[in-house]
């Protein structure tokens, strides 16, 4: 009596529904078709009455799922199909699917789904379809245990197969519905099935598949639901080597236009900082800059003169960072992703490469320093990692470099390499890294701050040389100490010259000590700054150079605490009184910050003298109060 009851209420119900609506639908159709905007308000008051029958349908306490399975669902879903109502069709969907329990829906899936590619062409299906999906995807994030019953009616190929379905009957669909219906089945995807990486890329396929022989996406609205794809499995999965083992994410990049691949390719970049992501492989790397190629190179011709300077700089600050983040334990591994890295940034232009190649360039010399001492000959292309073969390569990326031009940045970088070829014991490679150093200082750099910062470089990194022998050397001293004598302004050459002083003289293990060579430099610089003073006494009112040579006094003392015989307390002694002779006789202003040098070198001698020891003895036969 009671299951009969239920019956009879249920029956009611739904007989109720449907006069209901068919009486709804009749409405539009009714009267003059001027007042047919008066009618879709009058609709619009009505559609809760309609709606109504649902929830009380719901609320009906013997409605099990059983009876939801074989007689509710398919009279109400034959209703709304049948009245070929858009306003009806889109309202009764989304009424079944907010009255109804998650479980009944999850059960009845087939059938609920199969209504959706029946309903009229004009109603919004990726809203209702979109809601389904959140709704069902909310419920297994809220209770876990449902999740195998899921896998069990197959949710994901049944949600799969009818968006493919309904955007085949709705051909006129625009892209942004397709590619939002696609958003929502890769959130339902990754929340219900996050370990099945298969569905993802299949989600994504299906994507393309939409979008193939369309051009890039015009449409904003479109792009912002492909970023919005896309950035769904790097939120996800917190980690962009999950995202690299899918197939179709880089198809789904390609129809982003030049500025969105950009925003993606930070978005990406960004990702793999914030989790620290060591990307570990070869093969993982040509696919990752694949995917952030925007930032890597030019596409289609397309100019980054339109991107504001600083924006540019962080962009490529971003790429140069990343190439910092690679990394592999195995060296030839390591050697792989060098060769990988190095093939993709050549392709940047010259706007690009001054900021990613120093980064390539110091990640394989933190590889050369691990391999140290393991070299051997490079023959046949599939060779071990060996400092010789990087240098090979280091000395390929900062030739395109040169290319740009960019002299003091590729000079700078040589000058890196021939010091690391130093540590390698490789004579030969340190002496051609020096070479190139060389001639770019000759026949590039022309300005002459540039010169004196090249120069000082130059002659660093040479003092900390010990590789080479005795003719290389000469003649790579012989051509700084050259250099030096040829800046354009006397005091530029004096300093060039006095630093180069320590060239000859090294406290290392089989350092050179060649003391009149030391003593050739000082004499040197002092007779450039005796003719600096000169001209500064011909030019009136110009400043002498009385600073230059208290410079050059501190070198001596420098030396002579080294214990280089040939400078003795009585060369200093006179240095000492050509400085207070040069003083009284400079006829302009004195330089505040030449007495203070002064007299502090002065006070540092009568403070070793007072010291004692082996130095304060050297000091005591020079007078400097």
């Amino acid at each position: 009596r009671d299951a009969d009851s239920i019956n009879d209420a249920v029956e009611f119900v739904l007989q109720n529904f449907i006069e209901m609506n068919k009486l709804w639908v009749r409405m539009q159709h009714q009267g003059p078709v001027r007042e047919k905007d008066k009618r879709g308000k009058e609709r619009n008051e009505l559609r809760d009455l309609v709606g109504k029958n649902l929830h009380v349908l719901s609320q009906i306490e013997g409605v099990d799922l059983e009876m939801y399975k074989e007689n509710v669902l398919p009279r109400i879903s034959e209703q709304v199909v049948n009245c070929k109502d858009d306003l009806a069709q889109f309202y009764l969907m989304d009424c079944i699917i907010q009255v109804f329990p998650d479980e009944y829906h999850l059960q009845t899936l087939e059938t609920l789904l199969s209504a959706f590619p029946q309903l009229q062409p004009s109603v919004d299906i990726k809203t209702v379809l979109s809601q389904l999906m959140d709704r069902l995807s909310n419920y297994a994030a809220t209770s876990p245990e449902v999740l195998p019953e899921f896998l069990q009616v197959e949710a994901f190929a049944k949600f799969s197969n009818a968006i493919g379905k309904v955007i085949e009957a709705q051909v006129d669909m625009p892209v942004v519905g397709a590619v939002t219906l696609y958003v929502s089945l890769l959130t339902f995807t990754l929340r219900v099935h996050p370990d099945r990486l298969d569905y993802v890329d299949q989600v994504l396929g299906a994507c393309v598949k939409k979008l193939s022989g369309k051009e890039k996406l015009e449409d904003s609205r479109a792009t912002k639901q492909i970023v919005a794809l896309l950035s769904a499995p790097l939120e996800k999965y917190s980690n962009i080597v999950t995202a690299l083992e899918l197939s179709n994410y880089p198809r789904v990049m390609d129809y982003l236009d030049n500025a969105t691949t950009k925003v993606m390719a930070l978005v990406i970049i960004q990702s793999i900082m914030k989790n620290t992501t060591c990307i570990s492989t070869s093969d993982k790397i040509e696919a990752l800059f694949d995917l952030i190629k925007g930032l890597i190179k030019d596409m289609d011709g397309a100019q980054d003169d339109e991107l504001d300077e600083e924006d540019f700089k962080e962009e490529q600050n971003s790429v140069a960072r990343l190439i910092h983040m690679l990394h592999n334990d195995d060296h030839d591994e390591m050697l792989k992703i060098l060769c990988t890295v190095q093939k993709h940034i050549l392709q940047g232009g010259p706007k690009r490469l001054p900021f990613t190649v120093p980064s390539l360039v110091f990640s394989a010399l933190k590889l050369v320093r691990r391999l140290q001492g393991q070299d051997g000959d490079v023959t046949g292309e599939e060779v071990p990692a060996t400092p010789k073969k990087i240098f090979q390569i280091l000395h390929q990326t900062i030739e395109a470099l040169q290319c740009i031009p960019c002299p003091e940045l590729s000079l700078r970088l040589y000058l890196q390499c021939a010091e690391a070829a130093n540590d390698c014991d490789l004579e030969p490679v340190a002496y051609e890294f020096f070479t190139q150093a060389f001639i770019l200082y000759e026949e590039e750099i022309a300005d002459s701050k540039a010169q004196i910062t090249a120069l000082h470089l130059i002659i660093g990194t040479l003092q900390r040389m010990n590789i080479f022998g005795v003719e290389n050397r000469d003649t790579l001293t012989h051509k700084t100490t050259g250099y030096s004598a040829k800046l354009l302004k006397k005091p530029d050459q004096c300093r060039a010259v006095y630093a180069c002083s320590h060239l000859f003289w090294t406290d290392d293990q089989d350092g050179i000590m060649d003391g009149e060579r030391v003593l050739l430099c000082l004499k040197r610089a002092l007779r450039i700054a005796n003719a600096a003073q000169q001209m500064a006494n011909v030019s009136k009112g110009s400043s002498g150079s009385v600073i230059l040579f208290i410079e050059i006094l501190n070198k001596y003392l420098y030396f002579f605490e080294k214990g280089i015989p040939q400078i003795t307390n009585t060369v200093i002694q006179d240095l000492i009184e050509l400085i207070r002779t040069e003083k009284q006789n400079d006829s302009s202003a004195s330089d505040p910050s030449a007495e203070a040098f002064f007299a502090s070198t002065l006070r540092y001698i009568e403070f070793q003298k007072q010291k004692g020891g082996s130095i304060g003895e050297k000091y005591e036969q020079i007078k400097a109060s």
